[in-house]
């Protein structure tokens, strides 16, 4: 397809997928439950690596919260099994299961639409004690918290593949299987994958601060290397099993790693992984094969695999935001001592399920919850702050506010400009009656505006697909994307990128929901132009792509939560208590 075409194409999907008063998106109807897939890949026969699974209280020790947004603050830890085991733990394990009757399923640190978790990940590093005397690419399997040795790889080639970055630098793939979401959601299940790769996304850069470490977004790469890299293009391993979609390559590595706070490259300036390294790897030693995930084959949706095709990213299109110049040392006060540990908040992060309509929260926490989705857009990518550092171009998507129980703030429609140069074509974009003041105790260093005072509640559940969360919490809102312009601007592979932010955002909103000692949950089903309307966009400058709920969890008595990894943690006799929600 040409530029224009893909891009044609993204805006028939988009337009097709949307939810309206009168009709959902095209879905399967009735759920096969049979078909079900299994949200657990394997690789069969694949040499297994066990990883540690590490209570609250090991090493290394999970810093406060709080000293995960002061830069270089948490100490770096170097990479060996037990670092690289709390980040895949902390970022992509399960932190909990539950339980009602007969019936278990599995929670994990990156949240799911559904709780169907389309995303697989993969770790491609060198050599390391207790994990390979040689390179690898392994694949995680959260349920047992191991990885799987997908490829041996030459010591030659993984050093020329990471020549330009730092010291002790290595990869985490990540893939996408639709028919995980399409199974329940049909059309629009395109939409949640990349929802839920912005939260592991999210997840991962948040689970390596814990440990001082950096996560940057390759986005430079083009799909088919990511293919490469990962396995995914080998038919040979695929064979009778769902197809895996490439997303993204993160580069991680310790963020001091040279003893005086600097962070280098290998020959200064910007790194990158030049996509013609990744050539098909027919080098290199292949183990497993991927298991089937549904007894019967998936239901094709064909609007998924056009829109799949078309966002694409190839190797012509090569603009891309990568760079990992990292700024020198700030160190930002010290460190904390009181306050939650960033492992606790993380490990109990759940979806609320409902909202008890009754409590409320303080402004200045709300006000606290704004300013950590904030990017700072004025300054470098890499001197924004955690963990917007991770992807680096400007910020698209500002949040629309339904503000419904905060403490000495008037309840209403809000706004927060994600980038406060935006704000004049948000102004030409939306109700020319919209009030645009700024509330009296509001900090002056964050854009919010409120657009329209009064009782939303109401207006946020019907805009939600009628769901009572949307109303019944402290807040709720709408991520606005600048749409069309960044489409054309970029790509129709950004288009990717704009659910990515999205889930992103989402992944903070989470953990914050938990520090305020409230619970937040992620809203795929809502009335797309009937937002729209509300805020008086009328054309295609402007989508609305994710909502999100803040408030007062009611918790299912029916429901008990049992621990992970129970009896490995058992194993290595470790005695902790579990929370039952």
């Amino acid at each position: 397809m040409h530029d224009s075409e893909k891009i044609e194409a993204v805006l028939r999907y988009h337009e097709r997928t949307k939810h309206h008063f009168d009709r959902y998106a095209p879905g399967p109807g009735e759920l096969d439950w049979a078909n079900q897939p299994n949200p657990f890949r394997r690789y069969e026969g694949a040499p297994l690596v066990r990883l540690p699974v590490l209570g609250p209280d090991d090493e290394p020790a999970s810093p406060h919260y709080e000293d995960l947004y002061r830069r270089r603050l948490v100490p770096s830890m170097p990479v060996t099994v037990r670092s690289l085991s709390r980040l895949l733990q902390y970022g992509l394990a399960i932190s909990a299961w539950k339980q009602v009757g007969a019936t278990r399923w599995a929670l994990r640190c990156n949240p799911s639409s559904g709780n169907l978790h389309p995303t697989e990940s993969y770790v491609l590093i060198g050599a390391l004690p207790g994990l390979g005397d040689t390179a690898g690419l392994y694949h995680y399997a959260p349920r047992e918290h191991v990885l799987e040795r997908r490829a041996d790889h030459s010591i030659l080639m993984y050093a020329a593949w990471m020549r330009e970055f730092p010291a002790q630098a290595f990869l985490v793939g990540l893939s996408s299987i639709h028919w995980r979401e399409a199974w329940k959601y049909g059309e629009r299940a395109f939409r949640y994958c990349q929802h839920d790769a912005g939260h592991a996304i999210g997840a991962l850069r948040i689970a390596a601060a814990t440990l001082g470490w950096t996560a940057a977004l390759l986005d430079g790469l083009a799909d088919e290397a990511v293919e490469n890299l990962l396995g995914l293009n080998r038919a040979e391993d695929f064979v009778g099993a769902e197809r895996e979609h490439p997303v993204a390559v993160l580069a991680v590595w310790p963020t001091d790693v040279t003893g005086d706070g600097q962070t280098r490259t290998r020959h200064g300036g910007p790194a990158r992984l030049d996509s013609a390294l990744a050539h098909p790897l027919t080098h290199a030693c292949w183990h497993g094969a991927a298991n089937r995930l549904s007894r019967d084959d998936p239901v094709r949706w064909e609007v998924i695999d056009e829109v799949a095709a078309a966002t694409r990213k190839s190797v012509g299109e090569a603009q891309s935001f990568d760079t990992l110049a990292t700024p020198g040392v700030e160190r930002n006060g010290v460190a904390s001592v009181d306050g939650p540990r960033a492992g606790k908040i993380i490990l109990q992060r759940r979806s609320l399920l409902a909202c008890d309509g009754r409590t409320s929260m303080a402004a200045e926490r709300f006000y606290r919850i704004l300013a950590r989705v904030m990017p700072r857009a004025e300054l470098p990518a890499t001197q924004r702050p955690m963990p917007w550092d991770t992807v680096a171009w400007d910020p698209t998507i500002h949040l629309g506010l339904f503000v419904h129980r905060v403490d000495d703030i008037v309840p209403g429609l809000y706004l927060l400009v994600r980038d406060p140069t935006k704000m004049g074509r948000l102004k030409r974009a939306m109700r020319r009656r919209f009030d645009w003041s700024t509330p009296s105790d509001c900090p002056p260093d964050l854009p919010l505006r409120m657009l329209e005072a009064g009782d939303a509640r109401r207006l946020a559940t019907q805009l939600s697909c009628q769901q009572d969360i949307a109303g019944d919490g402290a807040f709720s809102l709408a991520m606005i994307a600048a749409y069309q312009e960044a489409l054309f601007a970029h790509g129709a592979w950004f288009y990717r990128r704009l659910f990515w932010e999205a889930g992103l955002i989402g992944q903070v909103l989470y953990l914050e929901a938990e520090v305020a000692g409230v619970r937040a949950t992620g809203i795929g089903c809502f009335f797309d132009d009937p937002v729209h309307r509300v805020f008086g966009i009328e054309d295609f400058a402007f989508q609305s792509l994710y909502h999100f709920t803040v408030g007062g969890a009611v918790d299912d008595p029916r429901l008990t939560t049992l621990a992970p990894y129970g009896a490995r943690i058992d194993e290595h006799e470790h005695e902790h208590k579990h929370d039952r929600d």
